[in-house]
């Protein structure tokens, strides 16, 4: 028997130590996978930054530009006459100002004047104005001022509001579970109102048709 032995010519063989060395030396060519896993983390990273420096911005904005949630300048009595020319403001009806997302109400009509001080709970009657946030309590709908009877009605879910934002108590007047929410006002010395609509005080709880608190509607039938 023979001891030779027959090798293939194309067996693999083990790389040298100085192979191993020459090729760390060499870049890899394209990209590989550990750089691919730190582009895509990185980017991942940067869009979620960029995402929260963009809604921080989005929520500081209407502060620094003097917009809702900021302070808000609505001006005097006759301001808010003057832009709501074709509403009956001085007999009492809510007067509406969408910078400020808010109605404007005078408490008592039979005072033709914005009284200088501030409430800072939005109640209104010493400053003989009252701003409403125009959300309804239900689920956030508008609800619209009705010239039949001067109160306010949510198109929604048919909440029924006074002209000075008070809920009336009934199944017949809507599910809202509170009364319109006041902002924070101030009027100066001038007569010039301004609302801080980051302070935003809960309405009172529904009151019942005939009880004190709630003003009757001018007309049994509304705009709803």
């Amino acid at each position: 028997m023979s001891n030779y032995h027959v090798e293939p010519i194309d067996r693999p063989q083990a790389l040298t130590s100085a192979a191993l060395k020459s090729q760390r030396q060499h870049p890899v060519q394209g990209i590989s996978r550990r750089r691919l896993l730190r582009l895509s983390l990185g980017g991942g990273i940067a869009l979620w930054l960029t995402e929260i420096a963009g809604g921080t911005l989005n929520f500081l904005w209407p502060n620094l530009e003097g917009g809702f949630g900021g302070i808000v300048k609505i001006g005097t009595l006759a301001d808010v006459k003057l832009k709501n020319s074709n509403l009956p403001i001085a007999d009492g009806f809510p007067a509406y100002f969408p910078d400020a997302r808010a109605f404007i109400v005078l408490v008592d009509p039979s005072r033709q004047q914005f009284v200088p001080g501030t409430d800072t709970v939005g109640e209104g009657t010493a400053l003989n104005v009252r701003a409403l946030y125009q959300r309804c309590p239900h689920l956030g709908c508008k609800p619209n001022p009705c010239l039949k009877n001067f109160w306010l009605e949510c198109p929604c879910h048919g909440s029924r509001y006074d002209r000075l934002g008070i809920k009336a108590q009934g199944a017949a007047y809507g599910p809202a579970p509170r009364s319109m929410d006041r902002f924070s006002a101030t009027v100066e010395a001038d007569g010039t109102l301004v609302l801080d609509t980051s302070k935003i005080t809960l309405g009172p709880l529904p009151i019942a048709i005939g009880q004190p608190g709630i003003i009757p509607p001018k007309s049994p039938t509304g705009c709803i």
